[in-house]
């Protein structure tokens, strides 16, 4: 791909690389996957005969998914083996992602978890459909099912996603609002400041990956996670600094320890309180978020 000489194969793939990623990405939570993905869509689109392909962009979202369904199965084996908590990889995103109000929806942390409660071929079928609006009949070929199948699929996966999805809808300015108050009440160590900004059935998850300290269960109820964030940075000798930042489409914090980057916090916001918080610290899972990732549903 990184001959100068650019073949007709190699610019349809370029001119779609960000879609392509987007679909593995949603598909997986993993930026590290949805690239081994690429990789292996790239090879085998070199092998196609662009004169039999109608549709190109078609063509390539098809491979990408098939190769993304086959990395889920295997990744399921590997989310049983995890240590605690298994969180998406959060990635720095650029302002124009937060900006489209759809495709921030479909990768917002909140969203990509209730995605993890689908099977394979649901999430499949439920991204492809919802988030890159691709018609039935392109998502049977893709996903090896006749499009009355699909159709059922879609129907039983959206059903599934809008029971668990929020019940209202939460501007950037909301979050960041909600956001700033709960650094505050960080950085100022006080927890009744703390408590004033989160739900009462607030559940935290945090993912060390077994490689950081992290809580092996989500935490439910106010007092807890209080208790939980309190202990946990509030009494650490090291130097902690807590700067806003976006990922996923929305906003976030960034946590440096000592000058290092120990973590992210995202969070989901109902009636100006923070919901659900979202914290990854497996170093692992934090590389993409200090240089943005393109992301496009097109």
């Amino acid at each position: 791909m990184s001959d100068q000489h650019a073949d007709p194969a190699t610019d349809t793939f370029v001119a779609h690389r960000n879609l392509l990623f987007t679909v593995a990405y949603e598909m997986l939570g993993s930026a590290a996957d949805a690239e081994d993905v690429l990789q292996e869509t790239w090879l085998r689109w070199t092998k196609v005969d662009l004169e039999q392909v109608r549709d190109h962009r078609a063509y390539l979202v098809r491979i990408t998914t098939r190769q993304a369904l086959n990395r889920l199965r295997t990744m399921k084996r590997r989310k049983e083996a995890y240590v605690g908590p298994w969180l998406p990889e959060p990635l720095l995103t650029a302002p124009d992602v937060a900006e489209d109000v759809e495709l921030a929806e479909s990768v917002s942390m909140a969203m990509m978890l209730v995605l993890e409660t689908l099977s394979p071929t649901e999430r499949a079928v439920f991204v492809l459909r919802e988030a890159f609006d691709v018609g039935y009949d392109e998502i049977a070929a893709a996903v090896d099912k006749s499009p009355a199948a699909v159709r059922q699929i879609a129907h039983r996966a959206r059903r599934h996603v809008d029971a668990r999805r929020p019940r209202q809808a939460v501007t950037p300015g909301q979050t960041r609002a909600a956001l700033e108050s709960f650094r505050r009440a960080l950085e100022s160590g006080d927890t009744q400041e703390l408590l004033d900004v989160l739900a009462p059935d607030i559940v935290l998850m945090s993912d060390g990956g077994g490689i950081k300290q992290a809580a092996l269960r989500p935490i439910i109820g106010a007092d807890k996670v209080a208790r939980f964030m309190m202990g946990g940075l509030g009494k650490n000798k090291r130097v902690i600094t807590v700067s806003p930042t976006v990922v996923n489409g929305s906003p976030a914090l960034l946590v440096h320890l000592d000058g290092e980057i120990d973590g992210i916090m995202a969070i989901s916001v109902e009636d100006a309180l923070v919901t659900g918080l979202y914290f990854v610290r497996n170093p692992e899972k934090l590389n993409r978020v200090e240089s943005e990732t393109p992301l496009t549903l097109r």
